[in-house]
């Protein structure tokens, strides 16, 4: 099972100006849903894994990623500081969860129906890609596409055996996003620790 983060090798960077190379490590902004809504997820990415015989690995929360990057520990603050200004500046929003989809050969996902507030977002947070780049860093993903995987890192025939039984079954399921969570891993096969924590802003009362 994925846990939200391509195994990806880790190279030395040096931020400009810094004589000394820093290690980068993986990071993902995420938005976790809560409550009945997490364990109905996590009962569903179990029963998947019982009716596919698949072998649980260490993972994640269920999550719907907005943007993944590397970058080097000396940038992390200054990465935080700009996240928090823009959240400052963003609108809770509800989201809903609408049946299954596929990337195929390999993940199994929850479709958003409205991704326009991703959207909204990703233009906010470009800022952040050009940091990162002028860094010496590789350039941010933006997740234009948003879902949330019930698995992921499936092999073809496993695949192509669950995609038809999850294209006829139903899930529906709203929840409010008030707040995105950076999470890091240092290396491909940790779990990941949340950084920060960044409220939005109150939804408008007319």
């Amino acid at each position: 099972m994925e846990t939200g983060l391509a195994r990806t090798s880790f190279s030395a960077v040096a931020p400009p100006g810094l004589g000394i190379p820093s290690r980068r490590a993986e990071y993902l902004l995420v938005i976790y849903p809560y409550g009945d809504l997490q364990d109905k997820l996590l009962e569903a990415q179990q029963q998947f894994s019982t009716e596919y015989g698949l072998q649980v690995t260490v993972r994640n929360r269920p999550h719907i990623t907005v943007a993944a990057f590397q970058a080097g520990e000396p940038m992390e603050d200054t990465l935080i500081r700009w996240i928090q200004r823009i959240c400052k500046h963003f609108n809770s929003f509800d989201l809903t969860l609408n049946n299954f989809s596929g990337f195929p050969p390999h993940t199994i996902y929850l479709r958003v129906q409205d991704p326009q507030p991703f959207r909204d977002l990703m233009r906010q947070l470009r800022a952040i890609d050009d940091y990162i780049r002028s860094s010496g860093c590789p350039p941010v993903n933006l997740i234009s596409r948003p879902y949330l995987s019930i698995a992921g890192g499936l092999t073809e025939q496993v695949y192509n055996k669950a995609m038809p039984d999850y294209s006829r079954k139903t899930f529906h399921d709203t929840f409010h996003v008030d707040q995105l969570v950076l999470l890091k891993r240092e290396h491909a096969f940790d779990a990941c620790k949340t950084v920060n924590i960044f409220r939005l802003q109150p939804d408008k009362i007319n």
